[in-house]
């Protein structure tokens, strides 16, 4: 016998009732939750277990599915801000107010989450999505590489050439493309005697780091954060550390940051 709360799970909380039964879920069963609290009835055919995300039980009343970066955000991808409006997918031509729709005739995949948010929002939004998407949950890139094989999908197959699959953090990814839109040569992971691998290398001659505050919290990756900036020292290798709110909010003050480091290093030579 099936467990409604555990099927409730495989859909994050909130699932129709031709889903649940789909899942073996019988009506007994389902009524027999709502009675004991365990499920509440949300919207017409719709429910959720309590406090389940109040955006995703919004978006399957109506009846809808997360799509584009609002689908990106459940599916643990990387994505720069939470969408002002959620993006849903839709079966129909029908707008509703508060939502960005996209036309789908079934609830997205992966891969059309990616190549959603590709079409959708602004290069580098989408480029995260789309980076962590193979970084963080395997996507195939030759699969991606066929689902924009289209005349119109050239913007989109650019974005997805800037993809590197080593990359190991959203703000690599964000270095990255503001760099590379500069006009600089960059490298990612490259391997540093007795250090490991930093993050970006620029010019061949300027290490980038990301800063450990948002995502190296705990002691151990404190301090081997100092021991890798150490090393780079030792070896003759400036290295700067940029932050997340650097690259989302002043990118421009990031590139000038990056040209004054290069002209010094010219300077001294």
């Amino acid at each position: 016998m099936v467990n409604v709360t555990e099927v409730l799970s495989n859909y994050d909380g909130v699932a129709r009732a031709k889903h649940l039964a789909a899942a073996g879920v019988s009506d007994f069963q389902l009524k027999s939750a709502l009675a004991r609290g365990a499920v509440s009835r949300v919207a017409r055919g719709v429910y959720a277990v309590p406090g389940a995300d109040a955006q995703l039980v919004a978006i399957r009343s109506l009846p809808a599915e997360p799509a584009c970066a609002t689908a990106a955000q459940f599916q643990g991808l990387w994505v720069l801000e939470p969408p002002g409006q959620p993006h849903i997918a839709i079966t129909h031509s029908r707008s509703y107010p508060g939502f960005i729709c996209h036309r789908s005739a079934a609830p997205p995949t992966l891969l059309d989450t990616v190549v959603q948010s590709l079409r959708c929002l602004p290069e580098l939004d989408g480029l995260v999505i789309a980076e962590s998407a193979v970084v963080v949950k395997g996507l195939s890139l030759s699969g991606l590489r066929q689902r924009l094989a289209g005349r119109n999908d050239a913007r989109e197959r650019r974005l997805m050439d800037r993809i590197v699959p080593q990359s190991q953090s959203i703000i690599e990814c964000m270095a990255r493309y503001w760099l590379r839109r500069a006009g600089f040569h960059v490298e990612s992971q490259v391997n540093i005697p007795g250090m490991g691998h930093i993050d970006l290398m620029v010019d061949g001659r300027l290490g980038i780091e990301t800063d450990g505050a948002g995502f190296h919290m705990d002691r151990p990756s404190f301090e081997e954060d100092r021991r890798r900036w150490n090393v780079t020292t030792r070896l003759g290798i400036p290295t700067l550390v940029v932050s997340y709110p650097l690259l989302l909010n002043r990118p421009h003050e990031f590139i000038a940051m990056v040209r004054d480091a290069l002209n010094t290093i010219s300077a001294a030579a």
